[in-house]
């Protein structure tokens, strides 16, 4: 989401529409008197309309028009306008209560990625921020981004860092939307897999953008947002109405083998989990949906029956060989090769590294 910067002028007062009918009263020499005869009303109501206690209704509009010309959208406009003013007056010092829970949220970081627009002026900038969560107040905030009904599934890292953790999956959200998408088709999106696979023998640059639509036609929003300091997740899987998902990745590790193990994983909450839950990929084996999940990755990449040829491989021309047997990057037979060995190092050429395009 790219914010334009704009320099906006608030002024902390509101101007009544009284004050113009004041003038307006002294240009032609009436007292008030006589106005409010002009008006059919008491000298009385033409006072609260002078201090602004009192609105000009449709009504009124009507009979200034043909008492002071000006057409009556003119003085309805002006009643609009006070109006809006006094609200955003009050509501102005409502958010100024609420200032110190925007010290939670990572305002410089979504400056930066200009998710929002820069301000020196902190109510402003709370305003803005809370636009980019698209709710009303910090209240409608917490209820929202706090509530388990709406996090089903927590990770530590949400608990500890609310700010951190629901900014980048909100850039998440905002970039999903975007993305056009076909109704949900869990059988199209099944097979849709098996063809994702084999983009692992492409180049990044092109395979990213092949699994971007190939999951679009099944209702699938991919969308990639890098990491958030505080919020070091490979993943989430989100569901944004009945019909349309989203997979949220990012790069961290920048290893090939990670990303598209990242991105089965999160196929596999698609396919197996509630729409009803947030699923986050944040490492956790202590919950039976995440490993579910990585069985499901793992299998889907590489199946389990080629793991032992894969760890008595001696060379990178018995990984490249067996990449091709099983129809796979060689990267990620030499990422399943370093876990199942513990050789971190061993074969580390092969596997290709991501990057963010700037």
């Amino acid at each position: 989401m790219k914010a334009n910067r704009k320099f906006t002028y608030n002024p902390d007062y509101a101007v009544p529409p009284g004050e113009t009918i004041r003038e307006q009263m002294e240009h032609y020499g009436w007292s008030q008197q006589e106005l409010a005869t002009r008006l059919d009303t008491t000298p009385q109501t033409i006072n609260r309309i002078f201090k602004g206690e009192q609105p000009i209704t449709l009504e009124t509009a009507n009979k200034l028009e043909r008492v002071l010309g000006a057409p009556a959208r003119f003085w309805n406009n002006l009643e609009l306008n006070y109006q809006e003013g006094l609200t955003k007056l009050a509501d102005r010092q409502r958010l100024q209560s609420d200032l110190n829970w925007l010290k939670t949220i990572p305002v410089a970081e979504l400056r930066k990625r200009q998710a929002i627009p820069v301000t020196k002026d902190q109510v402003e900038q709370l305003g803005n921020v809370l636009t980019f969560y698209g709710v009303g107040n910090v209240k409608a905030w917490r209820d929202l981004w706090e509530e388990p009904a709406v996090a089903a599934r927590r990770s530590s890292c949400f608990a500890s860092h609310p700010g951190a953790a629901s900014a980048w999956l909100r850039l998440g959200q905002l970039q999903a939307q975007q993305r056009t998408c076909q109704p949900y088709d869990k059988a199209r999106f099944t097979a849709t897999l098996d063809e994702v696979r084999s983009f692992t023998n492409e180049p990044p640059e092109t395979a990213v953008p092949k699994l971007i639509a190939q999951c679009a036609t099944c209702g699938v929003a991919v969308a990639l947002v890098p990491e958030m300091p505080k919020a070091p997740w490979s993943g989430a899987t989100m569901w944004l109405t009945p019909e349309k998902v989203m997979i949220l990745l990012n790069l961290r590790g920048k290893a090939e083998d990670k990303f598209w193990f990242s991105f089965f994983h999160e196929a596999g909450h698609v396919l197996h989990d509630s729409k009803k839950d947030l699923l986050i990929n944040d490492g956790s084996e202590n919950d039976p949906r995440e490993e579910r999940a990585n069985d499901c990755a793992a299998e889907k990449l590489i199946p389990q029956s080629y793991n032992e040829r894969i760890r008595q491989a001696t060379s990178e021309a018995d990984i490249k060989k067996l990449a091709v047997e099983i129809g796979v990057s060689s990267g990620l037979v030499a990422g399943r090769y370093q876990r199942l060995t513990k050789c971190w190092s061993f074969f580390k050429p092969l596997i290709r590294r991501f990057e963010w395009k700037p």
